[in-house]
């Protein structure tokens, strides 16, 4: 519950136009102290469990032993991280590519599903709790890759999960 709170909380800071993308170049100390937020914590730890789900328990886990195993007594780049979990899926997701637009973007997506008949679509833009004048930017190509999953029917609720990568503005 915590957590879930924390998330929120990160969440509703994210949602303003004056937020920060969580991984960024940095020229100074001091920019490097601005980037260790609560909002760069949270955001990052509800962005892996995200990871988690979508490649699932085991496969996450086999690429962070991966990422240790390569790191260890040395140092990493965020890139790293993804790396090891490519090699895991080998090849069959590009987990650098997904999670570059998560952490390269600040914000986060408000994703709408239509369901009409047994059509379900879905579409993607990017949220704003508030538009603040001084600091508005368009962000209209801002495109993320969203790991969604989801259950029919037609499932039994404990083994059976479908997932899809809305990787466009606009899915079905």
């Amino acid at each position: 519950e915590d957590f879930l709170n924390l998330i929120f909380k990160a969440m509703m800071k994210d949602s303003l136009n004056s937020s920060h993308p969580v991984s960024s170049a940095v020229q100074s100390s001091e920019q490097i102290e601005e980037m260790f937020d609560a909002l760069s914590y949270i955001k990052g730890a509800s962005l892996l469990l995200m990871l988690k789900h979508y490649l699932t328990k085991d496969v996450f886990q086999a690429g962070i032993e991966v990422y240790l195993h390569n790191h260890n007594y040395g140092s990493a780049q965020s890139d790293d991280l993804w790396d090891s979990m490519n090699e895991i899926t080998n090849g069959t997701l590009d987990v650098k590519k997904l999670m570059k637009t998560w952490i390269l973007h600040k914000g986060f997506p408000l994703v709408t599903v239509v369901r009409k008949g047994k059509i379900i679509s879905v579409q993607q833009e990017k949220f704003l709790y508030r538009v603040e004048p001084e600091n508005w930017t368009s962000d209209a190509s801002y495109l993320w890759h969203i790991p969604l999953t989801y259950k029919t029917s037609s499932c039994n609720f404990t083994h059976c999960t479908n997932a899809y990568l809305l990787d466009q503005k606009s899915g079905m």
